[in-house]
């Protein structure tokens, strides 16, 4: 939504060009924003510096408003000046504080201010053109309050302004009588202004980004800041007398330095040192490797249907990665034999479950076939237009009546320009290509329970889910876990160092969490079994180091024996962690009755690669949270205490995710909750 502004009128009235001038103000805040994304270096040694010193320079727009017409004691021109437009020069030394990472600051700067101009021409009762072209300088002196609402490098500022005069000349320029061209011209009257304001009182509000030039391995640390100012009318009143009044915009930018402090880095030990060297605080760190007894786990994975066909930035046909069919092929088409059609370009990643999707078309025209009651409606969402989302959905109508031959009836489409459930916020200003990628398709909406995933109804209901059998890869509970209890209250990050019996080290961290979850082939590679060392090293708040040490026997996760589990996913909205109403039935009556007795459940939470890191990996925690605490409830409600829940939180991790993130239904797929039931061994 534009932000609106009404400006009211005073015994001062605003001229029309204010209302702009305070929309690029807020604008341009809005794109500078936009920039936040700072460069970070692998390993610092200096903080970013409190104190900044250097100069700001850029130009005053200043827009003349009110009357003036007795230029001096002895001088008043025929015709009355009002309007006008100009540009003057901005130059000051600063001074800045805020400590990093914080909101509230301090500016202060004091320098040369110009606010010159040339009024709107008049005419005067000879008929001759008049023109006044002012010089107004003054010495300014602004203290700002700094304000960076995201603890970024983006900020606000707003204080008071007091100017000092310096000059207040200007020259009057009379022309002749276009009816008389031969007329002699009169000469240029210059001049001061009397009664002109020693002082000026006024105030203004900006915003600026902070640019770092200097990595954090040097002390001394260079910035540019772009930033933009509004300086309204009031208190901008050049002259004691008549009503003339000025409104300035500036622009420009600030070069400043300052000297950060220097803090530990984290240098790895060569020496094995069997004990904690530091201690402090104290927290307990452990390392859990299963056995991993060979066993082929085979999975009957129930695979959710998402019901959107996603479309390429500028186009209305349906994408080749989609399986379409020729008209001859309906026939041998069979949901429970997806891999048998294939897609012309798969992802590379778990091509099994994407083999159903991208059979999406085909799964809703076998089943509309065998339904013959059942209706939908194609809604397209495109950013060019309601008329291009509604091309779109033809696309996929037309499809499912010349191949499927689906009655045109059946089939209603609309378009419009975002989905029911955009990905895209307003506000948003971070990696929106690939939100915007994800609003741009087809939602398959139905009233009809036959197409529907069980306990659900509505818009963006899901299609019914497809059952499919593999063969599990490496299971979560396979993995080696990590365990510092404590560590995220204690250290501000935390790594491992591994050693094998050859004196192989390998480095994995930074972390955050009290726990890490790693697969043993990450760690062993293609060795069947082997002994580490395995060194915690964790950087305290106060600055120092501390190290733990645990010996732990890992055996790599192989395959063959039986052992048959279960697959559930549940899908969350973009940046999500509470789940949709109807899923808590769906787990309650559909997923809890099917964990055997004595059995395990492992939860284990993902996201896209949209956001930060660290955020997602937050996210996911809490959406596999969120599904514990379902099945839980759940199970108590049926006297059960014979189930052993995990959870694990992956967030972005591309090497755990559940697919790649290179098409929007990837990444939709990736903001999920994987339920793994396994039984009683």
């Amino acid at each position: 939504m534009k932000p609106k502004f009404n400006l009211r009128k005073r015994s001062c009235p605003a001229w029309s060009p204010y209302s702009l001038i305070i929309k690029g103000v807020v604008i341009s805040a809005f794109i500078l924003t936009g920039f936040n994304s700072p460069l970070q270096a692998q390993e610092t040694e200096y903080t970013r510096p409190s104190w900044l010193f250097g100069a700001a320079g850029g130009a005053n727009f200043n827009f003349y408003n009110g009357s003036t017409h007795q230029l001096d004691a002895n001088f008043a021109p025929p015709a009355t000046f009002h309007k006008g437009f100009g540009a003057g020069l901005f130059a000051a030394p600063l001074i800045e504080y805020h400590r990093p990472d914080s909101r509230l600051g301090f500016m202060f700067q004091a320098g040369y201010d110009n606010r010159s101009a040339k009024s709107e021409q008049v005419v005067t009762p000879c008929n001759c053109p008049a023109d006044l072209e002012t010089d107004l300088s003054y010495v300014t002196v602004e203290p700002s309050l700094r304000f960076a609402p995201f603890k970024s490098d983006f900020y606000l500022y707003a204080g008071p302004r007091f100017a000092y005069k310096l000059s207040e000349s200007y020259t009057y320029k009379l022309g002749i009588n276009p009816a008389f061209p031969d007329q002699e011209p009169t000469a240029d009257v210059t001049g001061d202004f009397s009664d002109a304001n020693d002082m000026q009182v006024s105030m203004q509000v900006g915003a600026g980004y902070d640019i770092q030039l200097s990595s954090q391995n040097h002390q001394t640390q260079w910035v540019l800041s772009p930033f933009v100012s509004f300086q309204p009318y009031f208190g901008q009143t050049p002259r004691s007398i008549e009503t003339w009044n000025i409104t300035t915009v500036r622009a420009g930018a600030a070069l400043k330095l300052g000297r950060g402090h220097k803090i530990p880095v984290m240098v790895p030990v060569a020496k094995i040192v069997p004990v904690v060297v530091v201690a402090e605080p104290e927290v307990q760190f452990s390392v859990t490797s299963p056995k991993n007894v060979p066993a082929e786990r085979k999975v009957r994975e129930i695979f959710p249907v998402r019901n959107y066909v996603f479309f390429g930035a500028g186009s209305t046909e349906i994408p080749d990665r989609y399986v379409l069919l020729k008209k001859d092929e309906v026939q041998e088409f069979n949901e429970k034999q997806l891999q048998v059609s294939a897609p012309k370009n798969l992802s590379g990643r778990s091509d099994r479950q994407m083999v159903v999707y991208y059979n999406v078309l085909n799964i809703l025209g076998n089943r509309m076939v065998k339904n013959p009651s059942t209706m939908v409606i194609l809604v397209g969402s495109a950013e060019t237009g309601k008329k291009d989302g509604r091309e779109m959905a033809e696309s996929v109508k037309k499809y499912l009546v010349n191949v499927f031959g689906i009655e045109a009836s059946r089939i209603k489409t609309e378009g419009q320009v975002k989905p029911d459930v955009p990905s895209e916020q307003p506000g948003g200003t971070k990696e929106l290509d690939l939100l915007r990628a994800g609003d741009r398709r087809v939602s398959i909406e139905s009233s009809s329970p036959a197409l529907l995933m069980e306990f659900q109804s509505g818009p963006e209901t899901t299609l019914n889910p497809v059952e499919i059998n593999v063969v599990q890869e490496a299971p979560v509970d396979s993995y080696v876990i990590f365990e510092n209890k404590g560590a995220k209250d204690a250290y501000t990050s935390w790594k491992l160092e591994i050693r094998d019996e050859q004196g192989t080290i390998q480095n994995f961290g930074p972390y955050y969490d009290d726990k890490v979850s790693i697969p043993g082939k990450s760690i062993l590679g293609t060795r069947p079994s082997g002994d580490y060392k395995v060194k915690m090293i964790g950087a305290t708040k106060s600055g120092k180091m501390a190290e733990k040490e645990s010996s732990v026997h890992m055996v790599l996760w192989t395959p063959p024996t039986n052992e048959e589990g279960m697959r559930f996913s549940i899908i969350y909205e973009f940046n999500e962690s509470k789940a949709l109403p109807v899923y808590e039935k769906y787990l309650t009556e559909i997923v809890t009755p099917k964990i055997p007795q004595g059995g395990t459940v492992m939860i284990h939470g993902h996201t896209d690669i949209i956001g930060e890191e660290v955020y997602n990996k937050e996210l996911s925690m809490a959406r596999a949270n969120d599904v514990k605490g379902i099945l839980e409830k759940s199970l108590a409600k049926a006297s059960r205490n014979d189930v052993k829940i995990e959870v694990f939180g992956f967030g972005e991790d591309e090497k755990l995710a559940p697919f790649e993130n290179k098409f929007p239904e990837e990444r939709f797929y990736n903001r999920t909750v994987i339920i793994d039931i396994v039984p009683k061994n």
